[in-house]
């Protein structure tokens, strides 16, 4: 029986697999703490016109970091079960192409609400004739 040079022995990937648990329980302590001072400092602020555009783009921006982040850790769970190199290489393409789709959309959507909100500013700062 001769061994794949390029297997990603079966320790390496349980360790992997353990690092990447907790990677994604600090990431869900850090996203509901972000989460939190974002509610607070949104709270503080008088919502009017031209806080309630920016605060939906800022709402968005976070569900989308969110997402990404997510989707990082998905990709480095599936690495740590890959069983050789040419399954990493694929996955990594796989993500690459779908996360490409992604940032264009989200790009898209954040300067469409971009857009609103400081259109929404720009006539609540014109002058009422």
């Amino acid at each position: 029986m001769t061994q794949n040079p390029f297997a990603v022995p079966k320790e390496i990937r349980e360790i992997t697999e353990k690092n990447i648990e907790q990677a994604q329980a600090a990431f869900g302590q850090f996203s509901d703490a972000m989460t939190q001072a974002i509610s607070m400092w949104t709270e503080a602020v008088p919502e009017n016109n031209l806080t309630s555009g920016f605060a939906m783009v800022q709402e968005r921006a976070m569900h989308y970091a969110k997402e990404n982040a997510e989707a990082g850790l998905g990709l480095a769970t599936d690495i740590a079960k890959a069983k050789d190199v040419q399954a990493i290489l694929a996955l990594q393409t796989s993500f690459a192409q779908k996360q490409m789709q992604a940032y264009a959309q989200q790009t898209q959507e954040l300067g469409l609400l971009l857009s609103q909100a400081g259109k929404a500013a720009a006539d609540q700062m014109k002058p009422k004739t």
